[in-house]
């Protein structure tokens, strides 16, 4: 054993590349891209470090191309889940007992290994398989999970420090943070890769042990990174891929005893379902399990009078459509005064006439397909919903003949409880309500009390005390609140991410906060020289 007291080096949030025409990155990705599009990849079921083959398969495709399969999905039966767990509870005992330099060590291997040797075959498989441009992959699965994988580390020895401040003689008082008593359950979306690795990673960091179920439609990038895991040197069995469907796999999994903890990114009925299921199965469990969530949003732009225009305009057209609507903290509602509404439509269409959409292999084009054929319905139906109660001002179509595609849309509606202004789209849709310049404390107030989430908002003005009034009325709208900003593009170790109202346990991914939550604390107090008499002074 090593003695010492170790500290991981200083994190520094990663660079993001450029991808410009001719740059060392762009050539790579390009190969990888090919290379990766002609293959067809078997992904198992890993559990305890075997990777298995069920042979229950389903398809996994390509959404700018839906004809196109880049992996057959091998899908876990009751057998498989059960057998998860067993690894994860046979692992717990070696692998808590590490030294936190160990488990930091896997991660922060990780971490370069991502940012060097395996960085295109990541950003490649979430370009393919989550139909992001090589931007949005590069900050996604490249930057921001690095960033995971070195600031965690780095707050993981924070929480170890944290120690009693007073120790009266003759005795020592110490605590101890030690790991939950069971396995975790990480259950992840399609969206962000590094959410898809972050939510496995951090409990695991921690000490803890786990069943991981990615997101089939996520699934060839969270199956890259667990190979890029495996060779960084975690052991086996701390981390079980399992794939399924959410129901098939989650309800078998949250009745056992030994669940210790949920990790969830998605939707937010799912969350709530597998809540109630976890209050229903109360009496059967070793302790109660630790429950950290993060789901959806309706997230809001407020501009006042003062905002400035040509700043305001790329907000929205960013904030709402990058990543083509799919991203939990996207722009979906927007409160703009009349006085700068002429502008900002004339703006914001023009930006929408001039960026393209299609395959993302294609670097000329700003917006891909949405993420299956079920996104894309709902999508159509909103669209449809826009045509036929409110004014669709610029784009509004689709096309599914090859890809899943829904072009951006912008709405503007006259009621400010429209159904698209209180209603998570998770898609390429913007809602505009326009209101009287005179109207500013009344809108924001609908800002407040419109939708029942609180995930990411912004506020646009120069007036400094406009912009106090408005953080103090929108306290609570807002986990992740944006002044002159975009209301998406939160950096690991500057701006830590979560909400709560509807949008979850705002146990904030990126920073110690969601640490802490995989910890069971407990208080060690030891006397180096105790009473031998059992009488107190104010008996004489």
């Amino acid at each position: 054993m090593s003695l010492g007291t170790f500290r991981v080096p200083t994190p520094v949030n990663e660079p993001v590349l450029s991808y410009a025409p001719g740059s060392a990155e762009r050539v790579a990705i390009q190969a990888e891209l090919e290379r990766q599009a002609k293959t067809v990849e078997e992904i198992p079921v890993v559990i305890g470090g075997e990777h298995v083959y069920t042979g229950n398969t389903v398809d996994v495709t390509m959404p700018c191309d839906h004809g196109h399969v880049l992996a057959k999905l091998h899908l876990a039966g009751p057998s498989e889940i059960d057998r998860a767990v067993q690894a994860a509870e046979a692992a717990r005992s070696d692998w808590s007992r590490l030294s936190q330099a160990d488990r930091n060590a896997v991660l922060l291997k990780a971490a370069d290994l991502l940012a060097g040797p395996w960085r295109a075959t990541i950003n490649a498989a979430t370009m393919l398989g989550q139909a992001k441009t090589s931007h949005q992959a590069e900050i996604d699965s490249a930057a921001e999970l690095c960033d995971f994988w070195r600031f965690n580390p780095h707050y993981a020895d924070q929480i170890h420090a944290e120690q009693p401040p007073i120790s009266p003689r003759p005795t020592w008082n110490r605590m101890e943070h030690r790991p939950l008593d069971g396995f975790v359950f990480s259950v992840t979306p399609f969206n962000f890769t590094s959410i898809a690795l972050n939510l496995p990673t951090a409990p695991a960091l921690m000490g803890n042990t786990g069943v991981w179920k990615p997101s089939t439609t996520g699934v060839l990038a969270a199956w890259h990174g667990m190979k890029l895991l495996e060779a960084a040197g975690l052991p086996a069995g701390v981390v079980n891929f399992v794939g399924g469907h959410g129901a098939d796999v989650g309800d078998i999994v949250i009745k056992r005893p030994e669940l210790a903890g949920l990790h969830f990114t998605g939707s937010t009925r799912t969350f709530q379902h597998l809540w109630r299921e976890i209050g229903n199965n109360l009496d059967n469990y070793k302790a109660y399990p630790r429950i950290v969530g993060e789901t959806g949003g309706k997230d809001f732009i407020v501009a006042h009078p003062s905002a400035d225009i040509d700043a305001l305009a790329v907000a929205v057209f960013r904030g709402a459509f990058e990543y083509q609507g799919q991203k939990c903290s996207a722009a979906s509602r927007a409160y703009i005064p009349k006085s700068l509404w002429p502008t900002l439509k004339a703006k914001v269409t023009a930006f929408m006439g001039e960026a393209k959409m299609g395959d993302v292999r294609d670097f000329s084009n700003m917006f891909g397909a949405v993420i299956d054929g079920r996104a894309f319905k709902k999508h159509a139906e909103y669209q449809a919903l826009a045509r036929e109660t409110a004014e669709v001002v610029a784009g509004g179509g689709n096309d599914d003949s090859t890809g899943w595609f829904i072009e951006p849309t912008l709405v503007r509606v006259d009621d400010p409880k429209h159904r698209l202004m209180q209603e998570e789209i998770f898609g390429p849709i913007m809602t505009i309500y326009v209101y009287d310049d005179a109207k500013w404390e009344e809108t924001l107030e609908l800002v407040d009390q419109t939708s029942p989430y609180g995930l990411t908002g912004a506020v646009w003005a120069r007036d400094r005390g406009v912009i106090a009034k408005a953080a103090e009325k929108l306290r609570y709208a807002a986990g992740n609140f944006y002044i002159n900003d975009k209301p998406t593009g939160a950096v690991v170790g500057q701006q830590p991410f979560g909400g709560s109202r509807a949008s979850g346990t705002n146990d904030k991914a990126g920073s110690i906060l969601n640490l802490t939550r995989w910890v069971s604390p407990r208080s060690i107090k030891e006397n180096f020289n105790p009473p031998t008499s059992w009488g107190y002074p104010f008996l004489g």
